[in-house]
């Protein structure tokens, strides 16, 4: 079931993300925020859940690419899904529930950049209609030190 995520969720959505984190191919972030500078960062809209059984298995969100208004429809998405879950379509399902939901808040750009070597991350964007407009050679490093690329894509309204 997916449905919109509250702040009740965020041990759980938190706990996902720290995975990310940890597993070093999800993000360049080290330290998962506490609940209000993650709320702060993301936009109030298209904030999802996907549970089962009353666990949250996965979670997908947006924030703001810019603070300048002529760019207000333009996000970017983050995605994260529990290591238990994992390739079982929830990341899909999530996914399609945003582009299917970000339209009518007034989206009509949604952008993301992924790790490159996360190859599941990139085969979920292709499979969902994201089109790749480029990457960043050695834009950081990661938690282990190493210089990594991201892959840029966007879905576009």
């Amino acid at each position: 079931m997916i449905r919109e995520m509250t702040k009740n969720d965020w041990p759980m959505v938190s706990a996902i993300y720290q995975q990310g984190i940890d597993s070093g191919i999800a993000t360049f972030t080290t330290v998962c925020p506490a609940y209000e500078d993650w709320d702060k960062a993301h936009a109030k809209e298209c904030r999802f859940v996907y549970e089962e059984d009353g666990t949250v298995a996965g979670w997908i969100a947006v924030c703001p690419t810019s603070q300048r208004c002529v760019y207000k429809g333009c996000v970017e998405m983050s995605i994260y899904i529990d290591k238990k879950y994992q390739r079982k379509g929830i990341g899909e399902k999530l996914v399609r529930h945003l582009i299917e939901k970000a339209p009518g808040v007034g989206f009509w750009s949604i952008y993301s950049a992924i790790i490159s070597v996360n190859e599941a991350s990139y085969k979920l964007h292709k499979k969902c209609g994201f089109r790749e407009i480029g990457y960043r050679e050695r834009i950081a490093k990661d938690k282990f030190g190493n210089w990594q690329n991201t892959t840029l894509f966007e879905m576009r309204f």
